[in-house]
C-alpha cells in the first residue's frame, strides 16, 4: 500500500489531561472509518453532529462527542478528513487510536504527515507551510500578526507575482532564439525585456535587504552590562517579574550568562544578565566575563548599567559600550531621596527598588524593539532559506542584465525562476512556462 493509499490518524491536540481533545483522519478510508466507529451515516459536509464512538471490533462504547466531515477535496489536505472532539483524557484518545488503527488501512500519522499532504495537494505553498508553524510557535502579537500574513499567503503572493513576470520574460527570451529568422517576430524582443527585469531585481534585493521578518522570528536579545553590584541581577528581576538571578552585595555573584525569555509591548526578546565586568585572576569568573563581553559583541541592545555612587567613573571595562548604536545608559541605584546628578545627560535614573524610571526605562525599550521589529503590514522573509534563495535569483538576474548571448541570458533568467520556485515549494517551472509561451506564439 502506498503513502497516498493509506488513512492517516493522529491528536491534533496537546498532550495531556483537558476537557476536550481533537483527532485527525485523512485519506480515502476516512469515511469508512468514521462509520464504523459510529455505525451511523456521514453527516452533512461542515456540520457538527453529536455521535457515539465505539471499537469497531468489540461495539465497546470509548466515548461520546462531536464529529465533523470535510470530503474531498474542500479540506484541509485535499483528502477526506474527519475530526473527532472527545473528552481530552489519556484513557479516551489511547482506546480510540487503537480502534482506529486496527481498521484496515488506517495508521498513526508521522510528524507533520498532515501538513504534508496539505501541500502534496496544492491546499498550502512552502511559505504558507512554515507560516502555519510560525503561528503555532507564536508567542507574541507582532510574532503571531506575521504569522497570520505568511500563512495567508502574503509572502507567496508576492512571490507568484516575481515568477508570473519572469515567465513573461523567458518566453520573450525563448522567443528570441527559436524564431529568429521570423519576420513577424520584432527583433528588440530581448531588448523589450530589460527594463522590466531591471525593476524586479530591484525590487527582490530591497526585500533580501530587510531583515525584520527574520529577527521577529528569532526575537531581539538585550544584554545587561556593567561593572559588578551595579544592579545588574535586580534589574532582570525586575523585568521578568520573578527572582530569576541570585541578588547579592558580594561582587562577582553572577558568573555565568542568564536568559530570560520576554514578551515586549507585543515583540519577541530574550534578555541576558552577564557577569560584572572587571579585571579577575578568578578563572571561572573571568570565564563569564569573556562570555558577557561575546553575548554583548552580538546583542541587538545593551542597557549599560552604573551605580549612582560611582558616577562620573565609568570603568574602563565597560566604557566599549557607552557609545555603540543599540545602547541604553542607565544610572541605577537612584532611590527615593536620592537625586540623580544634575549632569547626567544621557542617563536615565533608575531605581529598581523604588521604581523611579521604570516606566521610562520599559517605554524606551519597547520604541527601540518596534524600530527594529515592526513589520506594518509587510510580508517579508521570515527565514535564512527564503534569503538564500532569493540572493541566488538576484544574482541570475544579475548575469541575465549584464550579458549579451541570448542563450546565456535566457538560462540565467531560467534559474531564476527555479530560485523563486524554491521558496515557494514549486520548481515545475517548465510546464507553466509552456502555457505562457504557447498564449505568446499565438499572439496574447
Amino acid at each position: 500500500m502506498t503513502a497516498r493509499a493509506e488513512t492517516i490518524i493522529a491528536v491534533a491536540t496537546a498532550p495531556g489531561r483537558a476537557g476536550v481533545a481533537v483527532l485527525r483522519v485523512s485519506g480515502p478510508q476516512a469515511g469508512a472509518l468514521v462509520t464504523a466507529l459510529t455505525g451511523r451515516p456521514l453527516p452533512a459536509p461542515r456540520r457538527a453532529a453529536y455521535a457515539s464512538f465505539a471499537d469497531p471490533a468489540t461495539g465497546a462504547l470509548l466515548d461520546r462527542g462531536l464529529l465533523l466531515w470535510f470530503p474531498s477535496p474542500a479540506s484541509f489536505t485535499g483528502e477526506d478528513v474527519a475530526e473527532f472532539q472527545v473528552h481530552g483524557s489519556r484513557a479516551v484518545l489511547a482506546a480510540l487510536l487503537a480502534a482506529a488503527t486496527g481498521f484496515p488501512g488506517v495508521r498513526l500519522a508521522e510528524p507533520g504527515e498532515f501538513t504534508r499532504r496539505a501541500f502534496d495537494n496544492g491546499k498550502l505553498d512552502l511559505t504558507e507551510v512554515e507560516g502555519l508553524a510560525d503561528l503555532i510557535d507564536a508567542e507574541t502579537e507582532a510574532q503571531r500578526r506575521q504569522a497570520v500574513r505568511q500563512l495567508d499567503g502574503a509572502l507567496g503572493q508576492i512571490i507568484l507575482g516575481w515568477q508570473a513576470r519572469l515567465m513573461r520574460a523567458l518566453a520573450h527570451c525563448e522567443a528570441t532564439i527559436d524564431f529568429v529568422e521570423e519576420e513577424d517576430v520584432p527583433d528588440d524582443l530581448l531588448s523589450a525585456t530589460r527594463p522590466d527585469l531591471t525593476a524586479l531585481l530591484a525590487e527582490m534585493r530591497g526585500q533580501a535587504a530587510d531583515g525584520r521578518g527574520e529577527r521577529l522570528r528569532q526575537g531581539l536579545t538585550i544584554v545587561i552590562l556593567g561593572p559588578p553590584n551595579a544592579g545588574k541581577s535586580s534589574l532582570l528581576n525586575a523585568l521578568a517579574g520573578r527572582e530569576a538571578a541570585i541578588v547579592s552585595d558580594r561582587a562577582g555573584t553572577t558568573r555565568d550568562v542568564i536568559e530570560l525569555h520576554l514578551d515586549l509591548g507585543g515583540y519577541p526578546v530574550t534578555l541576558v544578565d552577564t557577569a560584572g565586568l572587571r579585571a579577575t585572576d578568578d578563572p571561572i569568573e573571568a570565564e563569564g566575563i569573556r562570555r558577557a563581553r561575546a553575548r554583548a559583541d552580538q546583542a541587538d541592545l545593551a542597557l549599560v548599567l552604573l551605580d549612582r555612587a560611582d558616577w562620573p567613573r565609568v570603568p574602563d571595562d565597560v566604557a566599549p559600550w557607552l557609545d555603540q548604536p543599540g545602547t541604553l545608559r542607565l544610572l541605577t541605584k537612584c532611590d527615593a531621596g536620592i537625586a540623580p546628578p544634575a549632569d547626567a545627560g544621557g542617563w536615565l535614573p533608575l531605581s529598581v527598588r523604588d521604581g523611579i524610571g521604570f516606566d521610562a526605562l520599559m517605554q524606551a525599550l519597547t520604541d527601540r524593539a518596534a524600530a527594529l521589529l515592526s513589520t506594518g503590514s509587510d510580508p517579508l522573509l521570515t527565514r535564512a532559506r527564503h534569503r538564500a534563495a532569493l540572493d541566488e535569483t538576484c544574482a541570475a538576474l544579475d548575469r541575465a542584465l549584464s550579458g549579451t548571448l541570448p542563450e546565456l541570458i535566457t538560462e540565467d533568467v531560467r534559474l531564476a525562476l527555479r530560485g523563486l520556485g524554491r521558496i515557494v515549494g514549486r520548481v515545475d517551472v517548465e510546464d507553466i512556462l509552456g502555457l505562457i509561451f504557447a498564449e505568446f506564439c499565438i499572439g496574447k
